[in-house]
């Protein structure tokens, strides 16, 4: 796993979303990202992490901050799990995993004494000019963006 830092240049993106548009780093030159990447769709965890964001959706966006989660699901997949949850955000679909590795969050995990590879539940705050200011790592999915919010506030 490559392990990004904080005030490195953010990779680049060039993805699609659960629509199929082009989704980019650049598209948020000047504005804050939180890119948030998660195992998979409509799993206990995820869902409670993706309907935290949007329930405190308004409050991140009145402090300029843009959203967009990431997983290996298909578009089809976060279509169904954006509509069952009205996340007002896109998805990137990353089924190639060129996002997920490019961030290095791909790798080996331990669930139930199983080992297998699989995407790490990382966060990654990005500032106006694509500078990775926060990594998450210890993400609390029923609390992520009063978390996001106070580890900035500390920083």
């Amino acid at each position: 796993m490559k392990h990004l830092k904080v005030g490195v240049k953010a990779p680049d993106i060039d993805a699609l979303d659960e629509l199929g548009n082009q989704i980019t780093l650049s598209q948020f030159k000047g504005k804050k990202l939180i890119l948030f990447f998660y195992p998979k769709d409509s799993t206990p965890t995820c869902t409670v992490e993706a309907c935290n964001l949007r329930d405190n959706y308004s409050d991140l966006l009145n402090k300029g901050f843009n959203v967009v989660g990431v997983s290996a699901d298909t578009e089809k997949k976060h279509q169904n799990f954006i509509n069952k949850h009205k996340l007002p955000f896109p998805l990137i679909a990353d089924v190639d995993k060129k996002v997920i590795n490019d961030y290095g969050v791909w790798g080996p995990k331990k669930f139930m004494g199983r080992e297998y590879d699989g995407i790490h539940r990382t966060t990654f705050v990005i500032d106006e000019q694509g500078t990775i200011e926060l990594i998450i790592e210890k993400v609390k999915a029923k609390e992520h963006a009063a978390q996001i919010l106070d580890s900035l506030v500390t920083t």
